[in-house]
């Protein structure tokens, strides 16, 4: 019988040190796993299949969200003091990698993380937005993949499709570095190019609608350049009522643009430029400094074109981009 006894208490002290065991390496597993942590901007397409696109290039890589690593997600719904806080819940998380979807977004994690990476995904102007010292050698905590459009393409485009364009019409956010900086490029090209151009520039999306009834009033514009501007992104429908009205046609930077109402673009795919971006993260989880991982490109665009806008304004596809990928 004290056999017995003995022997039971024998199993369940056994049984009990490896219980223990598992349960300890079970959480070191759980401390052990990476955390990246994602801040959006704001909400509307082209950001949102940019965290689809970051999603499916850490799965390509080999990192699974709840399996080996974890992935911590906050959107700022556009709203400025949102970012500070929600880059400061990274940072007391001590997120192994911080990543931002826009330039605002990009800004605010850098400036609040220091002793972590961050990456940026679509951020137009990463060296004068103080992100990086240089596209080839970023040289600290930052890197990522930039969503520069080709602008030049993207001019001989719209004078294709509007052969007597003679005023230009460029309307932006004046609080939006990128976008300033992305449009002040296009006014450059298109003044080079002998075009007059109007700039229009908004605060927040509560000043488009007047902005752009201004700016479309009494045949002012033949056509009108929008950047990557997250602002007029997310409130596009708005911009394009008064547009269509006046019958003049807008040409974005950005695909999504183009399906919410945007004529054509010479666009960044940006779910590409998400799958790039989580790859870029992969590196730097699997051991890559970012001081060392060069800013990517997204190097050509696609010509994407709203076929049934063309129709609504009344204009002619030219026959070299029959072969273009159409929306609507």
């Amino acid at each position: 019988m004290n056999k017995k006894i003995l022997g039971t208490i024998g199993a369940l002290t056994l049984f009990t040190i490896f219980a223990g065991v598992y349960d300890s390496v079970q959480t070191n597993q759980r401390k052990a796993m990476p955390k990246v942590a994602i801040l959006q901007f704001m909400k509307h397409p082209a950001l949102d299949d940019i965290n689809k696109g970051i999603h499916e290039g850490l799965s390509e890589s080999g990192y699974h969200d709840g399996k080996n690593i974890k992935i911590m997600y906050e959107n700022a719904q556009g709203d400025q003091s949102n970012l500070k806080t929600m880059a400061s819940k990274f940072e007391n998380a001590n997120a192994d990698v911080s990543v931002g979807i826009a330039t605002p977004a990009a800004v605010s994690l850098a400036n609040t993380i220091t002793n972590k990476a961050v990456v940026f995904s679509a951020s137009t102007t990463p060296i004068q937005s103080k992100l990086v010292k240089s596209y080839k050698h970023p040289g600290g905590n930052v890197t990522g993949v930039s969503d520069q459009a080709p602008l030049a393409a993207q001019l001989k485009m719209m004078r294709k499709f509007v052969p007597d364009l003679k005023n230009l019409g460029v309307i932006y956010t004046s609080s939006d570095d990128s976008a300033s900086i992305q449009a002040k490029q296009m006014m450059d090209l298109a003044k080079k190019a002998g075009l007059q151009v109007k700039p229009y520039t908004i605060s927040s999306s509560n000043d488009l609608n007047q902005t752009a009834k201004q700016m479309v009033a009494n045949n002012q514009v033949d056509a009108v350049f929008v950047p990557t501007d997250n602002t007029i992104a997310g409130a596009m429908p708005t911009l394009i009522d008064s547009t269509n009205a006046a019958k003049v046609p807008v040409f974005p930077t950005v695909d999504t643009m183009v399906a919410e109402g945007g004529l054509a673009a010479e666009s960044i795919n940006q779910k590409k430029l998400g799958v790039q971006t989580g790859k870029q993260v992969a590196q730097i989880l699997a051991g890559k400094q970012p001081k060392d991982l060069p800013v990517g490109f997204i190097k050509k665009g696609d010509l994407v074109i709203n076929k049934s806008q063309l129709a609504r304004l009344g204009l002619v596809l030219p026959n070299e981009y029959k072969h273009a990928k159409f929306v609507k």
